[in-house]
């Protein structure tokens, strides 16, 4: 395996480092019209990339294999070819490339698109596909490239769409005469509205819950009906407070409420004949699955063991496949026939502990954080893993990262404050306009809760995360300066200002929603939810890492923020990697979690990184 000898054996590594190397792969996706033809992820060589499988022959191959990994990928309908995307060194911009199922030379897919950050795709059973582009110059396009004659992989581009604010493919009906589009054209980058469009363009029905921005009501594209002749869409709407599906008709101009009464969101797809709907429910951190059909009284409930459901699919047989884990034991594609559907090889990741689930008081409601803890009687030492998005949650499901931290003593207490998704729309939508400050009041709330239960040492608190959690981190240790032992910022937002001008387009318009308004229109806002702003009144010791080549947490607010550290000695360190946001090659995740616990139990006392051991 890549990064280990051949004397090497995985079982000599410490538990954490094996929970990274243990080969995984995602749900296989497969050809509408060619069932037996699948497509999957994997980190296999030590790299995340595609993987090709022929599940008549039992064959599989990789598909991609390039420096920085590859995860983006669909097939034709027919499963003939696999469009991948392919950017520069994780840096999102790039190309939809072809490859044939088989295997063969890769080609541009659209030969005559510039390379553009993705903004969705579908493709038609007659070779057309409709490609979604975003760049900072246009905004949003979307073009339908029709197939070449011959043997060629694509012909002419046609715009059909272009718009300054975000919008993205949602998917082509079975016919290819009705192509479904998601839009902000209102402005509100959190609440999206519906347009069908003909191939040429032209508008065949609308549905915006906004009423043109007015109300903070989104909607999502769920996928047509898999039927010739049937132009039903399947649509999530926010209309009662949480995400349920629906079923909009564009063309009869009919909406078909679903009887499908769960407490948390819901999510939907069809099977693969359009008789009935595969139903995901995502409630408190736990996920299931149900099957409902159109007409019935209610759903019916799809067994699955409790935990987290991250990606189902019903097959043409009616079975179900999907992809389950939970916090103590790692994922496995499983099948409602009992089987287990994709079993990789090699040595399994050793199992974590399970989550227990804490509800707190805070200022805005109830909050739910999930707790993991070493053996043994508090409290402990505890790191505050703060998930990223915003809008996203951590649920009861398999993460290395979290583990690691308990392997070497640390509880890891894990919070879905105000923005995270999964406890309905208001609490999603709370936290507009102090955007940053008011998680950081639910984070506070569950930390203290933390300390006065017993669990949590109140002298060495870590705040710590990726992405938005990166971000939620730097500006906790400047407005909380007093509360954190330590922070590990993981590819954060640093100066917000300087990161609204760097970051792709999309992200743009997102912040414009978040904060009201662009920096120069709410200096304001930015000010008071930028790190940068409180950055002279951090005291603990921070460690920063970053990729040179994100678009969405841009090096140089980044290294704005690390210069002003600098300029006052405080202490910090900082790790800069050679890829976009984040990194898809294990190794290199490996040297992350280690560089992060070793710069933790240097300034707060701790054990043996390698071997994961704590000490005294």
């Amino acid at each position: 395996m890549e990064g280990m000898s051949e004397s090497e054996n995985v079982s000599t590594m410490p538990e954490w480092e094996q929970r990274f190397r243990a080969p995984r792969v995602s749900l296989p996706d497969w050809a509408e019209d060619a069932p037996d033809r699948s497509l999957f992820v994997s980190n296999a060589t030590g790299t995340y990339e595609l993987y090709a499988w022929d599940r008549s022959s039992g064959q599989q191959r990789q598909v991609t294999d390039r420096p920085n990994g590859t995860t983006d990928g669909v097939l034709t309908p027919d499963g003939d070819a696999i469009w991948w995307f392919s950017d520069t060194d994780g840096d999102e911009f790039g190309v939809w490339m072809r490859q044939p199922f088989g295997g063969g030379e890769d080609e541009p897919a659209a030969p005559g698109l510039a390379p553009s950050y993705p903004a969705g795709l579908a493709i038609g059973r007659d070779g057309s596909a409709v490609i979604g582009r975003s760049t900072d110059e246009d905004g949003t396009t979307v073009h339908l490239v029709r197939p070449a004659g011959g043997a060629g992989s694509g012909g002419e581009s046609v715009e059909i769409y272009r718009h300054r604010e975000s919008a993205g493919v949602g998917d082509l009906s079975h016919d290819g005469a009705l192509i479904a589009l998601e839009h902000t054209e209102h402005g509100d980058a959190m609440h999206s509205a519906l347009r069908v469009v003909r191939p040429d363009g032209s508008t065949v029905a609308e549905l915006d819950d906004t009423e043109g921005g007015t109300k903070e009501l989104g909607l999502a594209v769920l996928g047509f009906a898999p039927v010739a002749g049937d132009t039903r869409l399947l649509v999530g709407h926010q209309r009662r407070g949480r995400w349920e599906p629906m079923i909009w008709d564009p063309v009869a101009g009919t909406e078909t409420a679903l009887p499908v009464d769960l407490p948390g969101d819901v999510g939907a797809e069809w099977y693969p004949d359009g008789s009935a709907l595969l139903i995901e429910h995502s409630f408190e951190a736990r996920s299931e699955l149900w099957r409902y059909e159109p007409g019935a009284s209610g759903p019916v409930r799809v067994e699955t063991p409790a935990g987290t459901v991250s990606g189902a699919t019903a097959r043409p047989d009616g079975t179900v496949e999907y992809l389950w884990s939970s916090a103590a034991q790692p994922p496995v594609v499983r099948s409602t026939s009992g089987a287990v559907v994709l079993d990789p090889p090699g040595a399994k990741a050793p199992a974590s502990v399970a989550v227990e689930d804490a509800w707190v008081e805070g200022p805005g409601g109830r909050i739910h954080a999930l707790v993991q803890k070493p053996a043994g009687d508090g409290p402990f030492p505890t790191v505050f893993e703060i998930h990223g998005g915003p809008t996203w949650h951590d649920s009861d499901a398999f993460a290395s990262g979290p583990a690691a931290w308990v392997d070497h003593g640390f509880a890891v207490v894990r919070v879905n404050y105000r923005g995270s998704t999964g406890y309905g729309r208001a609490w999603t939508d709370a936290l507009k306009h102090r955007v940053g400050l008011i998680e950081l009041e639910d984070i506070a709330a569950v930390r203290d809760w933390s300390v006065k239960a017993g669990l949590a040492d109140p002298q060495r608190l870590v705040l710590a995360g990726g992405s938005w959690g990166g971000y939620l981190t730097l500006l906790g240790l400047g407005t909380q300066p007093d509360a954190w032992a330590l922070g590990l910022a993981a590819v954060p937002v640093a100066d917000y200002v300087t990161a609204y001008h760097d970051e792709m387009e999309a992200l743009k318009a997102m912040d414009r929603t978040l904060l009201g308004g662009t920096p120069e229109e709410v200096p304001e806002r930015f000010e008071a939810s930028s790190p940068l702003t409180y950055v002279d009144a951090v005291r603990a010791p921070v460690y920063i890492s970053a990729g040179v080549n994100d678009p969405r947490c841009p090096i140089r607010q980044v290294e704005n923020y690390v210069d002003r550290l600098a300029a006052r000695g405080a202490v910090h360190e900082v790790y800069r990697y050679d890829a976009g946001h984040g990194s898809l090659v294990v190794e290199e995740r490996i040297k992350q979690v280690r560089l992060e616990l070793e710069f933790a139990l240097k300034h707060l006392g701790g054990g043996d990184v390698l071997g994961g051991v704590r000490g005294g």
